[in-house]
């Protein structure tokens, strides 16, 4: 399986990773109005699992590429990375507008984990598929616990 990889940048990783983390970099200097995201987590542990993760999947969809994968093109999988980060904008819009509800904390939390993962899998991208899935689990669960329950 590894010999199907190479280590190549892949500047459509990091530009998925980029403006999925927009609107991220507008809340970290304009906080929502009623913002409930910069409270306390209480699964720590989970949050350093969640975060080792991050940056082993933003690693691999950026540096590692399946000899197998095509030319980027519109695929079924890259509709739905693009149907996902919309979902994704719509939620930090109502969230923006003081809509905070269990919907919207799953909107934040699902949309964008399934767009990479749709991204890994266009690009046949299995090692990438991995620290997505259970970065997904995890930052599942912290919104979960966090916001939600």
């Amino acid at each position: 399986m590894i010999k199907r990889y190479e280590l190549c940048f892949d500047v459509w990783g990091l530009l998925l990773f980029l403006i999925i983390m927009v609107p991220n970099f507008i809340w970290f200097v304009i906080p929502a109005p009623k913002d409930i995201l910069r409270a306390d987590s209480v699964t720590g542990a989970l949050d350093t699992v969640a975060l080792v993760c991050q940056i082993l999947m933003i690693t691999a969809l950026c540096m590692l590429r399946n000899k197998e994968s095509k030319k980027l093109r519109v695929t079924t999988f890259m509709l739905l990375v693009l149907c996902c980060y919309f979902l994704y904008f719509a939620s930090w819009i109502a969230y923006y507008n003081a809509i905070i509800n269990g919907i919207v904390i799953l909107g934040l939390t699902i949309p964008p984990c399934l767009a990479f993962l749709f991204f890994a899998a266009d690009r046949k991208n299995g090692i990438a598929i991995i620290p997505i899935s259970v970065f997904t689990i995890c930052h599942l669960i912290y919104g979960v616990v966090n916001f939600i329950i």
